[in-house]
Parts: structure tokens; C-alpha cells; sequence
């Protein structure tokens, strides 16, 4: 049995993973429809849990509706600029379609929306080697990809293959890479100033903003100690509240808040506009009117690696914390999870807000009690009022929504207790695993380096064979990931 947190301080015996997560054993009768088909008992949780951990995911990363847009709105199709209101509105149908088909077919408390990385590499794409309905196509077809992977029963047995030991390590460094993306997004840490990192911009506190960030982490943090119930979701609201009146007596400029100033908007009702959706060339990008045939394939390489491992990491890292993972660290039955999960990069890519992925936010709701796919259901829900109330999205300051990243990252770090750090076969590799995601800021970097390295030692210590051919192909395959610039380099690929 798996112990799992049910409210902050308790815990109870959860079922142990079976052949689906969609129809675990039943721990008691179904109290109600909703009960009857997220199994909510059976994963000892509870229909207030679900519904308040689902609005603590969506507050946690509603920001993206937000983010996505500003990062792709800098692509130049043809000498013009994308819309953004369109872009808001492919990102929000995107997140919304992917996340309720990810509650009420996978049944787990995973949100989706558009992966940052992803559209980063996109905008990078569409400025000036093709155009917008070329990437796309691209996001499509790794989108597809991947879904063949989850047909094969591949990706589920690369889940199931890593060693549990590098399961524990992945979640404690998604912990980490949580709670520095918390620090960094907060203005708490610095970065590219005259060291990688730093206690603000100059080495010292500065501005309202990260005031706030740090009342609301502590308000947080009191909560939990005095076992509150909702800790995470009270605290984001009190946060909010706080930098709604710091704002008002202050007086301060829109400039000074990460993202927007927390104001009431205006108007909060605004039109969608779906003049991206559908805009797709599948192979566009492959002809010599797009990137080339070589530069396409490198690209949807890097895409499906990206698409693949990140959200590997994350479902393993969340999955473990909300308790849906057996003692092997094994989730058997997330194939439909992971379908909906590598469907999304087609999904977002018919919709035009770029590919979709796991979000870690998703341990944001799993810390306030989520543990059924009600939860991403009722996420998805809010993102597709989003489309109406776009402007609502800016409401929550991403300072105080970064307060609870860093929570989550807390919480995540108990892993660690799991792993023989006596034992340096294993150290090691899951010592690199968790380091590198924070320090690179990439999730399949730490992937990539802990395997590498756990089957290397094991050859090293003449056990090449303890690893399983799995291990030695993702070996491979990372070391070409390692390698892609020699490689492009190679190949005349720019």
C-alpha cells in the first residue's frame, strides 16, 4: 500500500496502482454519480478535494493564457505580426479541450496546456526559415509521433523501465526545477546579472511585488504546519487580495508586476477570436519553400524528445506525489493519459497555440487534495471560460502564484527519503537527475544525464547487463540529444 497525503499533515493508505488507474480496487461505495465515475473515494479523496484542487491548478498556471500569446506573438508571418487575441484564444480552447479530454478519458490530476519550450522553439522556427501554418504542421506531426510511441506500448514501457531509484530522483528535481521557477518568476532569484544567480537584481530585495511573493509563500507555509485545510488555494486568494490593495495604495506602475498589475479589468467579458484554428501545412516545412527536408526532421526531433521526456518526467513526478503509482514506482493503465498527452501536440497544433504538455503546475491542485481526473476536469472547465474572460486571467499576479510552485517544490523533495544515497550506484545518477533539471532548466536534461550516467556506471562496475536494453536505447538516444549541435554541425543543418 501507498501511503499518499490526503490534507497537509495526514495521510492514509491508498490503493495500490492496478491494471488501470481509471478502475482502481473500490476503498468504499460511490456516494454519488460524479464518485461513481472518477472513482473518487476509491482514491481516498473527496469531491471538495477535486473541485478545490482542480481551481488551485488552474490559478497556479493561468498565467499561460497570458505568457503563450506574448512568446508567439513575436513570430513574423510575412512581414506582420500574429494577432494576439487569437492567439489567447487558441491557447485557452487548446488548454481546455486537452485537459478535460485528460480528466474525463484519463481520469488522472494532470493539467495540459501550451508547453513553453515548445513555443519558444516554435516562434524561433517561424522567424525567417518558414511560416506559421509550416510550424504547425510541425507541432502535428511530433504530436503524432508520440501518439504512435503510446499505440506501441513503447512509451509506457520506457516509463515502466527506469530504475525506481531515478523515479524518486525525477520527482525531487522536478521539486527543485518547481521551486526555482517559483523563486525566479517571483523576483525572489535573479538571473543574467554578474552571477548566473542571485537574491534579486543586485543582490539584495527590491519592489512590492516580491513583498507580496513572500507574505503569501509564508502564509503558505504557516497553513500547512497548522494542517489547513486548502492551505495552497487560501493562500493564493489572501496573496491576491494583498497585491490588489498594495497596488491601489501604492499607486504602482503596471511596469513593476511580472506579468500585469492586479486591477479589476475594465471589461472582463471579451469575444474569442478563432482565426488561427485550423491553419495548418502538415509537410510545408519539409519542401523548399520551408525549413528543408533535414532541418524539418532535426526539428521534429528535438520536438517529440522535448514533448516526450518532459511530460514523462512530469506524470511520473506527479503521479508519485498524488499516490497513483505501486510500489515499483509503476502506473499501470496511464496508456490513456499518455495518448491524450502526445495528442495534444496535434491538438495544439490544429488549434494554433503550439504544442501541448503536462504542466508541473499540475502538483498544485495534487498538493491541495486532487487525485482523480475531476480535477483537470474542472481545470479544462476554467480555461474554456477563459475564452470569455480572457482579461480575468490577470487577475492573479504571477508573484503570488509563484508562492505556491515553490510549496509544491517542498513538498516534492520528501522523495528523497526513498533513495540509498549510501549507495553510490544509484547516488550518483539520481544526484545528477535531480541537480541538472533545476540548474539547466530542462526537465529532459536531468532525464537524459541520470540515465546516461546510472548505465554507464553500471558497466563501469562490470553489471552492463542490470540496466536492460531500455535503458542502454534511451542511452543512446540522449547522447544524440547531447549531441545535436556537433550533429547539425555535421549535416550543414543552421
Amino acid at each position: 500500500m501507498t501511503r499518499i497525503p490526503t490534507e497537509p499533515g495526514t495521510t492514509e493508505e491508498a490503493p495500490a496502482a492496478d491494471e488501470s488507474l481509471t478502475s482502481p480496487p473500490a476503498a468504499a461505495p460511490p456516494r454519488h454519480v460524479l464518485d461513481a465515475y472518477f472513482k473518487i473515494s476509491a482514491r481516498g479523496s473527496s469531491l471538495g478535494n477535486e473541485l478545490r484542487g482542480g481551481l488551485t491548478t488552474f490559478m497556479a498556471m493561468a498565467y499561460i493564457v497570458l505568457l503563450n500569446p506574448i512568446i508567439l506573438s513575436g513570430a513574423d508571418v510575412n512581414g506582420l505580426k500574429l494577432d494576439h487575441a487569437q492567439l489567447t484564444t487558441a491557447t485557452a480552447l487548446a488548454a481546455a479541450v486537452t485537459t478535460i479530454l485528460m480528466g474525463v478519458v484519463g481520469n488522472v490530476p494532470l493539467a495540459v496546456a501550451a508547453g513553453l519550450s515548445v513555443s519558444g522553439a516554435i516562434s524561433a522556427l517561424v522567424v525567417p526559415h518558414t511560416t506559421w501554418p509550416q510550424a504547425m504542421g510541425l507541432c502535428v506531426i511530433y504530436g503524432l509521433l508520440i501518439v504512435l510511441l503510446v499505440v506501441s506500448g513503447l512509451r509506457e514501457k520506457i516509463m515502466n523501465g527506469i530504475p525506481l531509484p531515478l523515479k524518486h530522483a525525477i520527482t525531487i528535481g522536478i521539486g527543485l526545477f518547481v521551486a526555482l521557477i517559483g523563486l525566479v518568476k517571483a523576483g525572489f532569484v535573479h538571473t543574467g546579472g554578474p552571477t548566473p544567480v542571485s537574491l534579486g537584481p543586485f543582490g539584495e530585495l527590491a519592489g512590492w511585488p516580491v513583498l507580496v511573493f513572500c507574505l503569501t509563500l509564508l502564509t503558505i507555509f504557516v497553513l500547512l504546519a497548522r494542517n489547513v485545510r486548502g492551505a495552497i488555494l487560501i493562500g493564493i486568494a489572501g496573496g491576491t487580495v494583498v497585491a490588489f490593495v498594495v497596488n491601489a495604495v501604492a499607486d504602482l506602475p503596471a511596469k513593476t508586476w511580472s506579468s500585469s498589475a492586479p486591477v479589476w479589468p475594465g471589461s472582463p467579458v471579451s469575444a474569442p477570436d478563432f482565426g488561427l484554428f485550423g491553419n495548418v501545412d502538415l509537410f510545408g516545412a519539409f519542401g523548399s519553400h520551408g525549413l528543408g527536408a533535414i532541418s524539418a526532421t532535426v526539428a521534429v526531433f528535438t520536438l517529440v524528445l522535448a514533448g516526450f521526456f518532459d511530460a514523462m518526467a512530469t506524470i511520473i513526478g506527479v503521479g508519485t506525489e498524488a499516490g497513483l503509482a505501486d510500489k515499483q514506482g509503476r502506473m499501470p493503465g496511464l496508456s490513456k493519459a499518455l495518448f491524450i498527452d502526445g495528442a495534444g501536440g496535434a491538438i495544439g497544433g490544429v488549434a494554433g497555440a503550439s504544442g501541448q504538455t503536462v504542466f508541473v503546475e499540475s502538483a498544485t491542485g495534487v498538493g491541495d487534495g486532487a487525485r482523480t481526473g475531476l480535477a483537470s476536469t474542472v481545470t479544462g472547465a476554467l480555461f474554456a471560460a477563459m475564452l470569455f474572460f480572457s482579461p480575468l486571467a490577470a487577475i492573479v499576479p504571477v508573484e503570488v502564484a509563484s508562492a505556491a510552485l515553490v510549496v509544491i517544490g517542498s513538498m516534492m523533495m520528501s522523495q528523497a527519503r526513498h533513495i540509498d544515497w549510501s549507495d553510490r550506484e544509484i547516488a550518483i545518477p539520481a544526484f545528477l537527475t535531480c541537480v541538472l533539471m533545476p540548474f539547466t532548466y530542462s526537465i529532459t536534461a536531468g532525464v537524459a544525464a541520470g540515465v546516461i550516467s546510472y548505465t554507464v556506471i553500471k558497466a563501469g562496475t562490470g553489471k552492463w547487463r542490470e540496466p536492460g536494453p531500455l535503458m542502454w536505447i534511451l542511452s543512446v538516444v540522449f547522447v544524440v540529444y547531447f549531441a545535436l549541435v556537433p550533429i547539425k554541425d555535421w549535416l550543414g543543418v543552421h
